[in-house]
């Protein structure tokens, strides 16, 4: 299985990373991802747990291949499918919220852009489907191959949205559109419906 998830983590970032960005800067002929200048700030700070998460998610299925401990009570084969149809099926909802954001996306918060507001379609349920549905993948790339490594890449991953959700896209998104934002949060919630809405000040 340890090859299967390495071809999984590369379908994964190709398709919803490597082919929106690339789609993106085509279509503005900007980068999508805007690096911060700012140093230790927690933009600065969500990119660098990013990049450890999808170093550890290269390196889960390598340490199964070399041999390290896998967590016994999660290793079994039907587990391991379980965690493949979870990575297809946040691949393929990933794809979906990506395209129902339109030209609104960008692989990270851009402070100089002025984007519409979405809320419809997947963002009538969750204000960050994007990242619900990423986290489903990551979920299922850790049961293909439980181990020790695919636990440090979840901690990652999770420390790096909790980061770029509340410090970095929230105060952009309320300052852009202010009211309007205000309320959307107010009744939709954060990552699961109904859960994590933004309370009134």
């Amino acid at each position: 299985m340890a090859i299967l998830d390495l071809l999984l983590v590369a379908a994964w970032l190709g398709l919803v990373v490597a082919v929106p960005s690339a789609v993106h800067y085509r279509r503005t002929g900007q980068p999508p991802i805007r690096r911060p200048v700012r140093p230790g700030g927690p933009a600065r700070w969500a990119g660098v747990f990013t990049a450890v998460g999808i170093a550890l998610a290269v390196a889960a299925p390598v340490a199964e291949l070399a041999g390290f401990p896998r967590f016994t009570p999660l290793d079994g084969s039907p587990i391991r499918w379980i965690g493949v149809a979870l990575v297809v099926g946040g691949v393929i909802t990933t794809l979906a919220a990506q395209a129902a954001m339109g030209a609104s996306w960008r692989g990270d918060v851009d402070p100089d852009a002025r984007t519409a507001l979405i809320t419809s379609g997947p963002f009538r349920l969750v204000r960050n489907p994007i990242l619900t549905s990423g986290t489903v993948v990551q979920v299922g790339l850790a049961l293909v191959v439980p181990n020790v490594v695919s636990a440090a890449m979840l901690i990652s991953f999770f420390a790096a949205i909790e980061i770029q959700v509340r410090l970095v896209e929230e105060p952009y998104l309320l300052r852009v559109h202010s009211d309007a934002y205000r309320a959307y949060a107010a009744r939709t919630g954060r990552f699961l419906p109904g859960v994590g809405k933004l309370r009134s000040p």
